[in-house]
């Protein structure tokens, strides 16, 4: 029995009668970019993340950049990014021309924290950006209270947490805006491209939707900035809108296995640290070992798929090389032994035992050997 990494088929299949109707939908409208199903998903999500407004983007990427631009980040400014995190966030921060400063995350959650935001705060920050990985949520408190004190702006990164929740309140309303993905493969995935910002602040929002499209103000023909082509399409906030109702159990789902393996696998690996004010939604489930490289081959040749998220922490990567950089132990620690196990909604108790006894076979082999 082989073990997906991720089941997409699945919770593509929960929801595909729906899917095959908005697609006939649009061919038969030729509606395509904007629109009815745009608004429709807009609202819909801004309503689900507890904020006053959600604006629709081509990607997550892109909506971490435009959010940046919007609130006047760019040359000569520095943002506060953990190191450990898809390099995404820190390529947003350099397309405006700011300066990514990389902290470090803690030993436990592998998240950023609120001390390594105040010590990698100078008085060209202008941005931290909190990243939500693997689907838990930052402490968030102590990052709002470094913020507030030093001025600067709170920009989440929730690619991986839709639906998480710090303290009971919701990710997406924790920071001055809060930036998604849709990528096919998050926790609620379009069946392409597709990302969203949300926020409270009015005038950001309608800043982000201007930039995001071609700069045009009130009148359609009159372009007031610069700006770009980056809009959610059509078919892909249809598709988003569809799914968004099996959301919230999908990810109860997640919880569920993650309990399970969690029981299966504590005794053998390291396991990620869950704070009891983080409702986590596990995006992804990933553990410690000192054997990452031969456990993910044992894995592989029994036909179990794991993933690495990620072996290279974002300071070592060759556009952010500095001679100077500083040296980040528990990011570059991780990044040698962090492995991501299969994790999905529709993931079973029997593909989880089957994972789980391989990784204790392994683990207690190589515990022999030495």
């Amino acid at each position: 029995m082989s073990v997906p990494f991720l089941d997409m088929r699945s919770m593509n299949e929960e929801v595909r009668d729906d899917l095959d109707r908005l697609w006939a939908e649009a061919l038969d409208g030729s509606s395509f970019i904007g629109g009815s199903s745009v608004d429709q998903f807009e609202t819909a999500w801004a309503a689900y993340c507890g904020t006053r407004h959600a604006v629709g983007v081509a990607n997550g990427t892109d909506a971490i950049e435009l959010t940046l631009a919007a609130l006047g980040i760019g040359l000569g400014d520095e943002v506060i990014v953990p190191a450990n995190t898809f390099v995404a966030t820190a390529a947003a921060v350099a397309r405006v021309g700011a300066q990514p400063v990389f902290v470090d995350v803690d030993p436990a959650t592998l998240l950023i924290t609120g001390a390594a935001v105040l010590a990698g705060v100078t008085e060209r920050t202008a941005a931290v950006i909190p990243v939500h990985l693997y689907g838990q949520p930052v402490d968030m408190a102590s990052i709002r209270a470094v913020a507030d004190r030093a001025a600067i702006a709170v920009v989440e990164d929730a690619a991986q947490a839709h639906g998480a929740r710090w303290d009971g309140a919701m990710v997406g309303g924790l920071g001055d805006a809060a930036c998604f993905s849709f990528y096919p493969g998050k926790n609620l995935g379009a069946l392409g491209d597709g990302g969203a910002v949300v926020t409270d602040d009015t005038a950001l929002a309608v800043k982000i939707r201007q930039l995001a499209n071609h700069g045009r103000g009130a009148d359609r023909h009159v372009h007031d900035v610069i700006g770009r082509n980056s809009r959610l399409d059509a078919m892909q906030a249809g598709f988003l809108h569809a799914k968004l109702g099996r959301l919230d159990a999908w990810n109860e789902a997640r919880r569920t296995a993650a309990s399970r393996y969690d029981e299966l696998l504590a005794p053998h690996v390291e396991l990620t640290d869950q704070r009891t004010e983080a409702d986590s939604v596990y995006h992804l489930y990933v553990i410690r070992t000192e054997s990452r490289d031969a456990l993910q081959a044992a894995l592989g040749s029994q036909g179990i798929a794991s993933g690495l998220h990620y072996p290279i922490p974002c300071h070592h990567l060759p556009p952010y090389l500095d001679p100077s950089r500083p040296v980040l132990p528990v990011a570059e620690d991780a990044a040698r032994r962090i492995l991501s196990l299969p994790m999905s909604p529709h993931i079973t108790d029997e593909q989880i035992e089957r994972v789980a006894q391989a990784v204790k076979v392994h683990v207690q082999g190589q515990k022999a050997i030495a």
